[in-house]
């Protein structure tokens, strides 16, 4: 339909893409189904835009439109509304999960690592975002056609695991180890604390990390081992409420050695060099300040490392074009990795990218792993559970094993919707009280439309049909019609611009508009009601499809 609006645009004289840049998607389905600007034509054809809006609209005559009118300096279409809706229902129908999918990434590889929380600290509030984020881009990437690869990669060495350990030799030797988040959180935080203004302690952190880094001393190799595997168990059960999977895991304990000699080489060809006995990339040329790789003591820093699971992840996995998503605060380091390498000469650098995102706060301020002034996810999740679950007590009485299940898709819905619906740019200030809400731009309102829909369907105990037959179609219709269709490209946009907000916003949209819908147009027992639960079911498996690409689960019942 949008390319018999183009072709018909041509009377404009501009060129294909010229003309679908232009066109918008009115707000008000009473301004049309699609719309063309003529401000652009004023300067070139020297006359007002409001004369060429008229002129444009008396040359088209198409069978393929209701109307085509002019208002303003604006060229409104209205599609033929019963066989646009036939259209875009059947298709629907006949692609099912598959609708809004494409095949623009076919034949391409996509690398994605995130999430990488580190071993021994917690995995708080601030590292659901960038799961979240990771996530949903990984399944839109996928949805459009590419060949999908998840990675994590994580800090299993280094000063933060030297404070660990010493602060666990010093205080609690001989005490269990546990595969609870808390434990270590609170373990890390007692180390920072007791290491502010501790001079000889620091000693002690820095012979610590050296002995790491040599690997020489077997108590404590062997003390890291216990406490890293413990430390990677606790985040099992978190990603799997997360659903999220990796095909592959890196630890930066892989990298060190390789990333330590990638080191030597960049001082061995000129590209780097030693500064009061540290080993640095000066890109102060490039306006990206000085990139340490290797410390004064010749322990290796997470730069060098990163500089070997680059070279690792593009040789070893064969990947077309690789994303690392990280906070924000990392933006320049992936700045300095990205020119290290092109002045390495690594071939593919420029496909090598970085995206940030901005932090997650409370109300009352930033999280910070150091201070423990942060939210631990376990802890987070059952109050949102909490939550939920009295929510779902106030209009059902279920048993427990069924109200846990439902309590926790909610709360999921509630924490990665509130991630998603806004731009990798901007600051999050989570609130919980406002995210947990039935009603309003939250997670569990749209699951709450999509169990509502389904509630519909099941008391008319409707099977969908290829057959559709429509009478007539009312504003209400057209608008939720109009607003199905605009999926795919909505998909396409958001794998192209590594960006889930779209989708996000459009759930919502979507939502809102299917209940303005069902608020208008009684479905069963009025004279459309076959027509009406054709929409209802095509919404649900719209707003479905829409979900699961931010990774949110559904309820045919809340």
């Amino acid at each position: 339909m949008k390319s018999e609006v183009i072709s018909a645009l041509k009377v404009t004289g501009l060129d294909e893409k010229s003309i679908t840049d232009l066109i918008e998607i009115p707000k008000e389905s009473s301004h049309g189904d699609y719309s063309f600007p003529c401000f652009v034509l004023s300067k070139k054809l020297k006359k007002n835009p409001v004369e060429i809006a008229r002129e444009i609209a008396s040359k088209i005559k198409s069978k393929e439109f209701e109307k085509v009118e002019a208002v303003g300096p604006y060229v409104n279409f209205f599609l033929d509304s019963k066989k646009n809706a036939s259209d875009i229902l059947q298709k629907i129908i006949k692609m099912k999960d598959k609708y809004g999918s494409s095949d623009v990434g076919k034949g391409k590889k996509f690398m994605i690592e995130f999430s990488q929380p580190n071993t021994h600290k917690a995995f708080h509030v601030g590292h659901i975002r960038g799961t979240s984020l990771g996530e949903s881009i990984a399944r839109i990437r996928e949805f459009s056609g590419y060949k999908v690869t998840r990675v994590n990669y994580s800090g299993d060495t280094g000063m933060h695991i030297a404070k660990w350990l010493w602060a666990y030799l010093k205080f609690h030797k001989g005490e269990e180890i546990r595969d609870d988040e808390s434990w270590f959180a609170n373990i890390y935080v007692e180390a920072v604390q007791k290491l502010k203004d501790n001079e000889s302690g620091e000693m002690e952190v820095a012979e610590i990390n050296k002995k790491l880094d040599e690997k020489k001393d077997s108590k404590l190799i062997k003390l890291w081992k216990d406490t890293r595997s413990k430390s990677i168990s606790a985040w099992k059960p978190i990603y799997k409420d997360l659903d999220v999977k990796f095909n592959k895991h890196f630890f930066e304990s892989q990298t060190e050695s390789a990333g330590k000699k990638i080191a030597n080489e960049l001082v061995k060809n000129g590209l780097a060099i030693i500064s009061d006995g540290a080993t640095i990339m000066d890109l102060k040329k490039y306006n990206l300040g000085v990139w340490v790789l290797l410390r004064n003591d010749r322990t290796v820093l997470y730069s060098a490392k990163d500089l070997e699971l680059a070279r690792n992840k593009f040789l070893n996995y064969k990947m077309g074009e690789s994303l690392v998503i990280t906070a924000a605060e990392q933006n320049l380091h992936f700045k300095q990795l990205q020119k290290t390498l092109e002045l390495m000469n690594f071939k593919n650098w420029e496909k090598y990218n970085h995206l940030g995102f901005e932090s997650v706060r409370l109300p009352e301020g930033k999280m910070s792993s150091r201070t423990g002034k942060n939210i631990l996810y376990a802890d987070f999740r059952n109050e949102l559970v909490q939550a939920a679950k009295e929510e779902i007590l106030k209009r059902d009485n279920i048993d427990e094993k069924e109200l846990n299940a439902r309590a926790l898709a909610i709360a999921v819905s509630a924490i990665k919707y509130s991630m998603l619906k806004q731009d990798t740019n901007k600051v999050i200030i989570f609130n919980k009280e406002e995210s947990i809400k039935f009603e309003g731009d939250t997670g569990p309102y749209l699951l709450y439309s999509y169990a509502r829909a389904n509630s519909i369907l099941d008391k008319a105990k409707y099977k969908a049909s290829a057959k559709i037959k429509i009478d007539s179609i009312n504003i209400n219709e057209r608008t939720l019609i109009n607003e199905l269709s605009r999926f795919p490209d909505l998909v396409v946009e958001a794998s192209k611009f590594l960006s889930p907000s779209g989708i996000a916003h459009y759930s919502y949209n979507l939502a809102q508009t299917f209940n303005e819908f069902y608020h208008s147009c009684p479905v069963l027992g009025s004279a459309e009601e076959r027509f009406r639960l054709c929409l209802v079911s095509c919404f649900i498996q719209v707003l479905g499809n829409a979900l699961k690409l931010l990774g949110i689960p559904v309820l045919k019942e809340m």
